[in-house]
């Protein structure tokens, strides 16, 4: 791909990144995506009834999507060429009663959402959004999305002047120490002060709703600065949430290009960042379900399964020029040179020989460059939701990402070619024309 390509894949992945603040939002987004490109919608209630040749997307809790190509051919002959991310990141969410009124400022009290690098979240511009559920007027219960998009809390940092070891010995509690400050306000203020605030910004964001009052909500705080161009020659991207938005983008964009000769399926699942466990996360029913249907039986299925490989996709650890010694020295992956095949022998992640080789294949047909991380023998290993897929739906599977600084900051950092990269290895993996073979 030429400068011109990467620079237009990367503008539609910032308005991707700035938009999806929230699970609920990413999913949303990649729903109108789907639909611009003929994708139809399926109930998880509804019989199915599909045509071979079309494509589809199904969604649970409005948190996590499947979207899929079914195939003119077989899948009993092709398998399945699936691809996972993650739709969630880690955060800091609203407590149910989150207002804490002190010294005459309005807080709120937040819970941390996954394994969040703390620090960076002091003295940023943080906005609000997520799902709400009210009741109308003729009590029936609804829900809608909202999302502030303009900067409305802060954490202030304390000041050298009162922590002169700030420096040296930073410790964060995280009960204390990181609700937000919204506004001043009277300690005698009205009660229910946020959900007063959700009721008048779904008022604003949508003229004709009809709601009597907020019944309960699921809210996220998160940087209010869009991503951007980094660096002199602008080689970096920095945003919120590149792991895994990021993934999610580029699964998106490669499925809606998929041919429609086999079948080829992108799952998004929530709840990684804490371990995969519920009904929308990598460990619940959602995509052993759908493939379920897909397949008819349980007998097919497993044949089925068996064809097939799965690629998740969640961003890797470039090496880091002040923290070398913290990268084992043969697998230190360098941004903008290329995806990066993540391996750990005690399968923190799923990848394998086979499924590495090929990625590799399809890479160099990309004419993609390809890394390899593994972590430091003495220091622990983090894990995706391939491990979880592998034993799940017992599909031979790889880990893959893109080279990242920063993980789980508020703030993350990658290569502003590696995003484009990772796309052209996947549209040769839906490419069932190709003479490439995924399945054994």
């Amino acid at each position: 791909m030429n400068s011109l390509d990467f620079k237009d894949f990367n503008s539609e992945l910032f308005q991707f990144l700035d938009a999806s603040p929230t699970p609920f939002h990413a999913v949303q987004n990649q729903m109108a995506l789907l639909d611009a490109y003929g994708f139809q919608c399926l109930s998880e209630t509804d019989a199915w009834s599909l045509n071979p040749g079309e494509r589809y997307y199904v969604t649970r809790n409005g948190s996590s999507i499947i979207a899929f190509v079914y195939g003119s051919d077989n899948a009993l002959d092709t398998g399945i060429r699936m691809l996972g991310a993650h739709t969630d990141s880690p955060c800091l969410k609203v407590k149910p009663n989150a207002e804490i009124i002190s010294q005459s400022y309005l807080k709120l009290g937040v819970e941390v959402y996954g394994g969040v690098l703390l620090n960076p979240w002091f003295d940023r511009d943080l906005s609000l959004a997520g799902k709400v559920v009210f009741r109308d007027s003729k009590k029936a219960i609804k829900s809608c999305l909202i999302n502030f998009e303009k900067p409305l809390a802060t954490i202030p940092s304390l000041a050298i002047h009162l922590d002169r070891e700030a420096n040296k010995k930073r410790h964060i509690n995280s009960q204390t120490d990181i609700p937000p400050v919204l506004m001043l306000i009277d300690s005698d203020a009205e009660s229910d002060v946020l959900k007063n605030i959700l009721k008048r910004q779904i008022e604003k964001q949508y003229k004709d709703v009809d709601i009597e009052c907020v019944l309960d909500f699921e809210l996220s705080f998160y940087d209010a600065q869009g991503a951007s161009y980094v660096g002199l020659n602008e080689d970096f991207i920095a945003s919120s949430r590149l792991d895994n938005l990021l993934s999610c983008f580029v699964g998106t964009q490669a499925l809606i290009r998929a041919d429609t000769q086999g079948t080829s399926l992108l799952v998004c699942s929530d709840h990684e960042e804490v371990g995969s466990a519920s009904t929308t996360g990598a460990q619940g029913t959602f995509l052993k379900s759908v493939l379920e249907r897909l397949a008819g039986s349980a007998e097919s299925l497993t044949r089925i399964i068996d064809q097939s490989m799965m690629i998740s996709a969640d961003n890797a650890h470039a090496i880091h020029p002040n923290f070398a010694d913290k990268h084992d020295a043969n697998h230190g992956p360098i941004i903008n040179q290329g995806p990066v095949i993540k391996v750990n022998a005690n399968q923190r992640y799923a990848s394998n020989c086979e499924t590495g080789a090929v990625f590799k294949v399809l890479a160099e047909s990309a004419q993609v460059p390809v890394q390899n991380f593994v972590v430091r023998t003495d220091m622990g290993c983090g894990s995706t939701i391939g491990p979880i897929a592998a034993t799940e739906i017992g599909i031979k599977t790889l880990d893959v990402g893109i080279p990242t600084f920063a993980m789980h900051s508020i703030r993350e950092l990658c290569g502003d070619k590696d995003a484009a990269y990772l796309f052209s290895v996947f549209q040769k993996y839906f490419d069932f024309s190709s003479e490439i073979k995924v399945n054994s």
